[in-house]
This record gives C-alpha cells, structure tokens and sequence, in this order.
C-alpha cells in the first residue's frame, strides 16, 4: 500500500518578471510525483489550506468500484471546503504507463496538477529496452492574473475568458518569454543513452505540437496504453491526454531546444500564440546555444491528424484484451458550441445579448449543487439528474456546414445523462459541428479506458465509415481529440458502476455546459456494485 499526503495551499512565486500568488500542493508546481507499481493500492490524504473549495481527479482506470475516488466536483463528491481533508484510496489494475492528476473545480487545474507514473509489477519489463532513465514532461498554461478571477469574469460576460499569457515545461515558462532564462527547465542526457519522456498535457485551453531539435521520438504508450512503436519528429497532445516516448541522445554534444505551442484548429479565434522551451543539455556540450527546432503552423491540422491516426496499440503488450464486436447501445453525439438566454439581471455580451454555451446533443450540462450525482445514485435519491439523455441529436442537419438556421444554435440547460446496463458495450460516434465555430475538441471519458475505432473529416456516414473501424489494434485511450470538422468512433464496456463523467477537456467548455455523464448499474455479485461511500466523503 502506498500512502501520501498532499496539503494545498497558496504559494508566492515569480514568473513572467512578476510575483504571484498561485494555489499548488505541497508548495511546488507541478504537485509532487506520484510513482506506483502496477497492481498497488494508493492512499492519497488531501488537505485543502487553501481558501477555495475543489476536487481531485485521477486520469485513469484503476480497480473497478473507485467511483468514490474519481473526484470530480458534484459528480462523485462534493467540493472539499477551506480547513477540510478528504482521502482518495484505489488500486492500480490493468495499466502501466503515464497518468495524471488535477483540481477538478474552478480553474484551479492551471497550477494544482502532477504526474502519476504507473510501473510494472516488480521483476516485469517494459515491452521495449529499458531507458537509461525516466523524466516527466508537464505541459501547463500561465496566467498573469488569479486564474479563478479570470474564469469567473468570462463567465460573467458570456465570453470567452482571457488568454493565458505562457505556456510551461515542468512548471516553468522557458527563455523566449520575459525573465524566462531564470525559468527554463533544462533536461542534462549522456549521449548514446535512451531517455523515456512521459508526456502530460496539463494545459486547460490548448493542444500542442511538441518537437525536440534534430531529434526523432518514438511513442511507445498513449494514456497508459502500450502502443505499436511510432517513430515520429512531432508529438501532439491534447489537454488530458498523456504520451510516452523514447529518445535517444543520437546527436552531436550540444543544446537542444524542447519546444511546444499550440494546434489552434479554431479559425478566427483569438488564442496564445507563444512558445515554451526547455533545453536538453548534452554531456561534454562545447555549444550552449541552444538549436531551435521548426514547429509545425498553429492551424496544422494535416499534420495533427496524421500523429493522431497512427497510433495502433500493441496487441502483444500486458493488459491488452481485443475489442468487443457485440454493442448493445449505439450512440450518436454531437459535440459543439451553441448559445442560451442570458437569464437573471447578468449582462451578457454574447451575440443577440446571449451567452456562450456548448452541449452534446443540444443537451447543456448543468452540474448539480445540492447532493452529488453518485450519491443520488447510491442513496436513490431523485431530483438531482434526468436518466433522459438522448442517443441522437434532436434534428438532424449538415453538422459541418456553419451556414445553418441560426434555430439550431440555442441549447437547453439540464443535468441529463445516460443509464447503462452493467457490463452492457457501448459505441459512440462523436460528432464535431460547426455552430459558433468549429474546433478539435478532446472528449475525455471517466472511470473506463475506450477504443478509438476510426476517425475522420466531414459528416459521418455509417455506409461507408464503419468499413473503416480498425477491430485488430485500435489505440486504447480515455481521451480523444474529435478532429476539426470531423468525427470519431469509440467503443467501450461498461463495467464499473457508479457515475462517470463524459466531456470536453477544453475547461473553458466544462462550465458552457460540453459534457453528459454515465450512469452504470450495479453487476449481479458484491465485487460489481458500488460499495457504501467513505466515512470521510465531502457533503455538500
């Protein structure tokens, strides 16, 4: 059993030429690492010292009845309030790779984040050469400015919120950015050695292209899923989603710019167009000016989709088991933005005095506020959600074509979601459309691992695009990027009960209301229903 502590609490700290008050756990950011074998069971201790409420979530599918430990505000618990401690316990199954952890309330993501690294059980090898040594790679965002302020005042207009400022590498901005050269995070390699960089994008609003100078990587692992090697010279990775890759310091002894900036697939809308750098310091280096590799443009979608849909999994790796041919319930989802009535005496600047809102479904999110959803669903308590999600958009229409009635842009609020049979294979065509705008939205799926069948452009057809379902080696993931103007098909088993939130990565999406939830049922024997809460559960 592996047990730790993490105390969150405000820390002054100085980036960008200016000091600030920032929310971390165990005064660094990122949060401190977190290392497990494969099989473990962890004991977290939460502490909040800090003067907001908020939730942990842990990125990952760990043993099934976790329900209680997946984190998210009003979903599975209820915020833990200033002076409050909370203790997240699961056992680590059937996963080896990278993970991750994060506030899952306000915007307090944007510094309360940390790297959780599965390894396998003792005396099992990785199914590739063992690296010479092991190094997170954590890519954040940066505000000047308290990032729970800067939610809260897009909220308040019916905008969108300011953009960041910077990017991060570990916590640290790089040296293209003012006062950045105290604040570079520097990576020290021995020339013919393998390194295994564990990739995390903890961004909130941004995907990123991520290249190392005069250097090829080859992805081994996506989301703790072992994938078919991969050589490749640029890495993207949306928000929540986490990549492994070896590299080998092949190149001449010198200094070798990391670099990251964002995949900007949103036509016309504004977004933080800076770079963040780290270095990779060769031993026995003579040049220490670093060489700058060439990122893709910022509206690369060409080469976004290529990275993302070639990644197969490694059939021959632990833990993998073939994908399911029988579904039971097939859905199809539509994922985008849309507008609703202001409401109240709040002034809104959206258009036609309207907010910003998204919806799957024409379905908005609403989180609820009196009880959360998994207690409602242990406790049968009514009132808090609707079991009326639906499995298809209410009118069909040419999703990809922005010039439609403008009727279609308003969404409804409510907490509906959708009740699944236990052990019941679902399938979910995602949808992208282009009310608003269209973008590349990364939909990540709590408490279950999914696989990604196929992915395409346009609309959806089922005559034709269901010859392109891979059933072989799909990629396993719990986070897709849904191509710009486009679609994905993923499948999965519905196996651990409870309520499992399902939604856009995109933080500035969660409150518009981009997401739904699951509700699994409890299996026929104990070791499949959800056990009673803990003692130490947050109440509302």
């Amino acid at each position: 059993m592996i047990r730790t502590f993490g105390r969150v609490g405000n820390l002054t700290v100085n980036r960008l030429c200016r000091e600030q008050v920032i929310t971390v756990v165990n005064g660094s950011i990122p949060g401190p690492l977190i290392r497990v074998r494969e099989g473990d069971t962890l004991v977290v201790h939460v502490f909040n010292k800090s003067p907001y409420n908020f939730t942990i979530h842990w990125h990952g599918v760990f043993q099934i009845l976790s329900g209680w430990a997946d984190g998210p505000s009003y979903v599975t618990q209820c915020p833990i309030l200033p002076g409050n401690s909370y203790t997240y316990k699961f056992t680590i199954n059937g996963q080896e790779g990278t993970l991750w952890w994060h506030a899952h309330f306000a915007w307090l993501r944007a510094t309360v984040y940390g790297a959780l690294i599965i390894h396998p059980r003792s005396g099992v090898s990785y199914p590739f050469p063992k690296p010479h040594k092991e190094v997170p790679i954590l890519l954040g965002e940066w505000w000047n400015a308290n990032v729970v302020d800067v939610e809260n005042e897009g909220l308040a207009t019916g905008l969108a919120p300011n953009n960041s400022d910077a990017f991060t590498i570990n916590g640290k901005p790089g040296d293209l950015y003012p006062c950045g050269s105290k604040h570079s995070y520097k990576l020290k390699v021995v020339h013919g050695k393998t390194y295994l960089l564990r990739i995390i994008n903890a961004a909130l609003n941004n995907q990123f292209f991520f290249k190392i100078a005069s250097h090829n990587m080859t992805v081994v692992a996506v989301d703790a899923s072992y994938t078919e090697p991969y050589v490749t010279d640029v890495v993207v990775i949306a928000p929540g989603q986490t990549t492994d890759v070896l590299l080998t310091a092949d190149q001449p002894p010198a200094y070798y710019y990391i670099a990251a900036h964002p995949y900007a697939s949103a036509a016309g809308v504004p977004f933080d167009n800076t770079t963040t750098t780290a270095i990779i310091q060769y031993h026995g280096a003579t040049s220490t000016t670093p060489e700058m590799p060439v990122l893709p443009a910022f509206n690369d979608t060409p080469t976004a989709h290529k990275f993302f849909s070639n990644l197969t999994s490694l059939r021959r790796g632990r833990h993998w088991i073939t994908p399911p041919l029988h579904v039971d319930e097939k859905m199809f989802v539509t994922v985008g933005l849309g507008l609703v009535p202001c409401g109240g005496n709040a002034t809104c600047a959206g258009p036609n005095g309207m907010r910003f809102a998204a919806s799957m479904n024409n379905a908005s999110f609403q989180f609820p506020l009196k009880l959360s959803m998994l207690q409602a669903f242990f406790e049968g308590v009514s009132g808090i959600y609707t079991e009326d999600f639906p499995d298809n958009p209410p009118v069909q229409f040419d999703y990809t074509n922005a010039n439609v009635s403008a009727s279609l842009l308003e969404t409804v609020k409510g907490t509906r979601v959708k009740k699944l049979k236990y052990n019941s294979t679902v399938e979910i065509v995602l949808q992208n459309t282009a009310l608003i705008g269209v973008e590349n939205h990364p939909i990540h799926l709590h408490g279950f691992n999914f696989y990604v069948l196929a992915q395409g452009f346009g609309n959806y057809d089922s005559q034709t695009d269901e010859k392109k379902f891979n059933l072989v080696n799909p990629q396993e993931r719990n986070t897709i990027a849904v191509p710009v103007g486009g679609w994905a098909v993923i499948r999965f088993r519905a196996n651990n009960p409870g309520v499992w939130l399902f939604h856009c990565h995109l933080d500035v999406h969660l409150p518009w209301g981009l997401s739904t939830a699951f509700v699994v049922e409890n299996g026929p024997t104990p070791s499949s229903t959800l056990p009673p809460p803990p003692l130490d559960l947050p109440r509302c």
